[in-house]
């Protein structure tokens, strides 16, 4: 602005008509407000006459572009402070309740849980405080799931976190009953699947007997479908030499009764000689109905988010089945059921009638919290199982503690796999 000059009245009226019609724009705001403050002052605003302050209201107007109304609150600023300047921004910012320990801590539970949802995290992180009295936990203890996912954004957590085969379909068989399991609040309803780690591949050069021609590990998932108790174990193969002792193991796991089996149509379930060891515990045998994919699904997401996260993709030779089957009943069994929350959903009937899941923040359980809190618990118990001595295990050490041993477990099970690998394995591992 470099309409410095000073104009009598008359002259102003002169250039104003002169002007007419014409616009002008302050392309800076801060030079143009100290320019109207210098009118203001040049004219002595404040001691003008109406006809005369209009001029001037109109002359200032004209070179700055400002309505009507903002060149009215500019103008009232000056006359109480006889300034007329820039309002400095003052972002409104919440003050901080979280501190940097806080999202450092929730990074390392994270990496040492294998990052949970928000959710299961956030009952993972009450327990520490609430159950096992960790006071380092106290303030994350009350978080909201939402607040969960903004502290995993921040700069300092990411400094800190360290973050398959069909099986095979069978022609009609009688064995087993094609029903979807009706537990009606209930333990004892076992969903099976399995999960194979991948063949190993084809190498140019080495023969087709050679390793390369081996099936990898297979592993086999039991969920309960009312408290999510689950079982995971490791054979070599499919076959009946190694599917029994597993088959009988783990239903002698399970603290409760159990009273059917439910798996898909695969031979490694459905025939005699597993329909003969149910029948010895008196459980019912059940499989999947045609066209209904969703009759599984529950041990079906699991082999993803358990399994899979867990162990990878990578095909793993056959002759470490042992030493995964080792990790698993030693440390990952024990996580699954006793530390690691899982979702149960509420279900809620709508206004006009249908029923929809809910997943509120108290239904994330552990397993074994589920099953304590069932009606009458004690009763679907084995007879020789007492709820003091599960406690025993649940309780001993907290949910971090216990993950952070069985992580370094893992490692030192990935460390054995990984040194006797051969080479034409590593290059695909």
């Amino acid at each position: 602005m470099h309409h410095d000059k000073t104009y009598t009245f008359d002259e102003l009226r002169t250039l104003l008509t002169t002007l007419e019609g014409q616009t002008f724009k302050a392309e800076n705001k801060a030079e143009a407000y100290d320019w109207v403050e210098g009118q203001l002052k040049r004219y002595r605003y404040d001691h003008l006459r109406k006809k005369e302050r209009k001029v001037v209201r109109q002359y200032i107007r004209t070179y700055t572009g400002y309505s009507t109304s903002q060149l009215t609150r500019l103008i009232a600023g000056w006359t109480k402070t006889r300034q007329v300047r820039l309002r400095q921004y003052k972002r409104h910012k919440f003050a901080s309740y979280y501190t940097r320990e806080d999202i450092v801590l929730l990074a390392q539970v994270d990496t040492i849980h294998g990052l949970l949802s928000g959710p299961a995290t956030r009952c993972i992180l009450n327990r520490e405080y609430t159950v096992f009295g960790r006071a380092a936990y106290e303030r994350l203890s009350h978080i909201s799931a939402a607040h969960i996912y903004n502290l995993r954004k921040t700069f300092t957590y990411h400094n800190h976190a360290v973050v398959f085969m069909h099986t095979k379909g069978k022609t009609s068989v009688t064995l087993g009953e094609r029903h979807k399991p009706e537990p009606n609040g209930s333990p004892g309803y076992l969903r099976v699947d399995s999960v194979h780690q991948g063949d190993a591949p084809v190498v140019p050069g080495v023969s087709a007997t050679d390793e390369t021609s081996r099936k990898g590990v297979y592993h086999i998932n039991f969920v309960d479908e009312v408290t999510q108790y689950e079982f995971v174990a490791c054979v070599e193969t499919i076959g009946e030499r190694d599917m029994l002792p597993v088959l009988a193991a783990m239903l002698v796991a399970f603290p409760f009764v159990i009273h059917e089996f439910h798996a898909d149509n695969g031979s490694e379930y459905i025939n005699k000689l597993v329909a003969d060891l149910l029948n010895r515990l008196h459980v019912r045998l059940s499989k999947s109905r045609p066209r209904r994919h969703n009759d599984n699904a529950l041990v079906e997401s699991k082999n993803g988010s358990i399994i899979r996260k867990a162990i990878g993709y990578g095909h793993i030779p056959k002759q470490h089945a042992a030493a995964i089957n080792t990790w698993y009943q030693g440390w990952f069994n024990p996580y699954l059921n006793y530390h690691r929350p899982c979702a149960f959903a509420t279900v809620v009937r709508t206004a006009k009638g249908k029923e929809r899941l809910v997943y509120k923040p108290q239904d994330y359980q552990t397993p074994y919290e589920k099953l304590k809190g069932l009606p009458n618990a004690a009763t679907y118990l084995k007879p020789d199982v007492t709820f003091d001595q599960l406690d025993a295990v649940a309780y001993a050490v907290s949910d971090t503690e216990y993950a952070e041993y069985m992580n370094q477990a893992k490692e030192r099970l990935d460390e054995t796999i990984h040194t006797t690998v051969k080479p034409t394995e590593q290059l695909f591992s």
